[in-house]
Parts: C-alpha cells; structure tokens; sequence
C-alpha cells in the first residue's frame, strides 16, 4: 500500500499539521538522504526552492541519477531556528537512520558527529580543523566528510581589508557570529586582523537566529555607534539574509557579507564561494557514499577561490563611492 504521509520533519513535538510529504507517487525503494538544518524551513529544503545549497544539491543528485520519489527519500530536518530543540533535532536524525546526511554549519556536524558515528555526514561547514571537527583534511576519517568555506581567521582579516578600503573612516565596526565556539573563534582571529589597524570591533553574538534577535543585535550596534558591519559565515545568516541586509541598510552600515546571495538583494559587498559550487561539489561527495566509499575516505574541500562582488546601487544610496583601484579588483558589479 503506497503510504501517503511521511515525517518530513525531524521533530516529533512539531504538530502534525506542519508535516509535510517527502514524496509523491510510488513511494522511494532507494536510498535515503537527510537535510539537516537549524534555522532554514524544511519548506526550503526543495529541487525547486530559492535556498542557494538545496536547490543545486537535489538538481545535482538528479543529474547523478537519483529523482526523489523515484529510487531517493529525502528526510527533512529542521529546528525552525528554536535553539532549545537542537538536541531532539539531532536525535530525531540519527533515529530515523538515513544513509547519508547533509548538515549545514559547524555546530551542527559537532552536534551529529557526537551522536553517530556510523551515519555518514557531509558537512558545508567552516574551518573543521580549527572547531575540531576534524584532525585531517585530506584524509578526514571516521563518518565525516564535506565542505569547508574557510579556513579561519585569514578571511575575516581580508574581509576587514575590504571593508576598510570602502569605508577608510569606519573605525567602530560591528562584527555579527554566532555564539558559539566556531563563532568565537572567528572573533578572536578577526580581534587579531583589527588589531593591525587603527579600527575597533563591536562584537554582538547571535544565540538564536529569529527576527527579534537580529533586531536586538541591531539595536546593540547602533547603541554602540558602529559605523560599518562584518557578518559571519553562519548559515543562519544565509538564511536570514533579507532580514539582515534590510536591517543594515536601513540603519546606514556599509556591510561585508560572507555569500554573494546578500549582494544579489540589496547587499553592499560580499567577499565569497560560490555556493552553488559547493551544493554541487556536496552532491558528488553524496553519490559517492551512497555508491559504497567511505566518507572518512572522501578529502573535504577547502574553498581556494573567492570573487569579490559589489552592489553600486546600494553603495549610491548609501553615500559611499567605491574607488576604481577596488572596482578593477572587483569580480562582479551589480548596477
């Protein structure tokens, strides 16, 4: 009998009407995937969805030959952004025993690799040395295995670089992280860039990820008289990431953000990946696991490359102008 409900989130105290379907027509004789999340929707996580990793991850594992409904499941997982939830989250993945899971943020592959280690994992996750994670990148061994989108404190240093260059009289400058260990060590490498230049940093840590603590971390800024903004590379940021750029635009702070998604709504500047990149990269690393290889036997990727891009209409209404010096090294321009 074809079953026409499944969990498609991880947490039983969700009601039952916030479920959703993972599949349609004959039910998924192949394998099973797990999307795992803290902040971003199930509802997102879709072939179809706007999200810049789940949309090219799916369409990448369909190009590989996996069609959910077909021969994939896909389990959805997600918190909602409910930090208090981030326990039975991860329980609830591990119960429903997935062949693989794809979890964003370094938090959360700690969190997963803690509790499994059969399970196999692809994190696109930063710096997996230095949160430990990890104690080899190129042979990364047990169940882990994934993507890195940086290697610590060297890009938050350029990323002040850049931001230092757009606004040379910024020297009260709000850095936006998580409060959490990965995000504290940001904070403390981008202490270290700050400490070379004739600039100060405003540090305000998230502890969940909802619309009234971005507006509380904004309200923290503005009351310490930031004049220029640092986000983090959490993907939580990435997920609020309307929210955020309305939030700093409207409070006048030329912001550098970690995504070039930022950038393409209104964003100021965004030194980064490619996201879809990685989503792709990521769905390689899945077929692989699922075809037999050992995720601990996969290298993570570090990323090596990162485009500088540029909004001008925001830098206009902003009032600030971008130097042709800057402009030349610039990899994209949106007008």
């Amino acid at each position: 009998m074809q079953r026409r409900k499944f969990l498609a989130y991880g947490l039983l105290a969700l009601s039952e009407a916030r479920f959703r379907s993972v599949w349609s027509g004959e039910p998924a004789k192949g394998r099973r995937i797990a999307l795992v999340a803290f902040t971003i929707s199930a509802a997102e996580m879709t072939e179809d969805g706007s999200h810049p990793i789940y949309g090219p991850f799916l369409r990448e594992l369909r190009k590989l030959g996996y069609e959910e409904g077909r021969n994939l499941t896909v389990l959805r997982f997600s918190a909602e952004g409910d930090a208090t939830r981030f326990d039975a989250l991860v329980r609830s993945v591990v119960e429903a025993a997935p062949d693989a899971i794809l979890a964003l943020s370094a938090p959360l592959v700690q969190r997963l690799k803690s509790a499994t280690t059969t399970i196999p994992i692809i994190g696109l996750m930063s710096d997996p040395l230095g949160n430990g994670i990890v104690s080899s990148i190129s042979h990364p061994g047990g169940n882990i295995t994934g993507i890195s989108s940086n290697t610590g404190g060297e890009i938050v240093g350029k990323r002040l670089d850049i931001l230092c260059e757009v606004v040379p009289t910024a020297v009260r400058i709000g850095f936006l992280f998580s409060d959490t260990s990965a995000g504290h060590a940001l904070a403390k490498s981008l202490a270290e860039a700050a400490s070379k230049k004739s600039v100060s940093i405003i540090n305000v840590a998230l502890r969940s990820y909802r619309e009234p603590d971005y507006r509380s971390a904004f309200e923290a800024l503005a009351g310490q008289q930031a004049q220029a903004l640092m986000v983090a590379e959490a993907v939580e940021n990435l997920a609020q990431r309307n929210l955020v750029v309305a939030l700093a635009n409207s409070a006048g702070l030329p912001a550098i953000y970690p995504f070039r998604e930022f950038t393409q709504i209104g964003g100021l500047i965004a030194y980064a990946i490619d996201s879809n990149g990685d989503a792709r990269r990521a769905a390689s690393y899945a077929d692989q696991i699922l075809r037999g290889t050992k995720p601990g036997d996969i290298p993570i990727y570090q990323a090596t490359k990162f485009d500088t891009i540029i909004n001008l209409k925001t830098a206009k209404a902003l009032g600030i102008t971008i130097s042709p010096m800057l402009l030349a090294r610039t990899d994209e321009v949106i007008e």
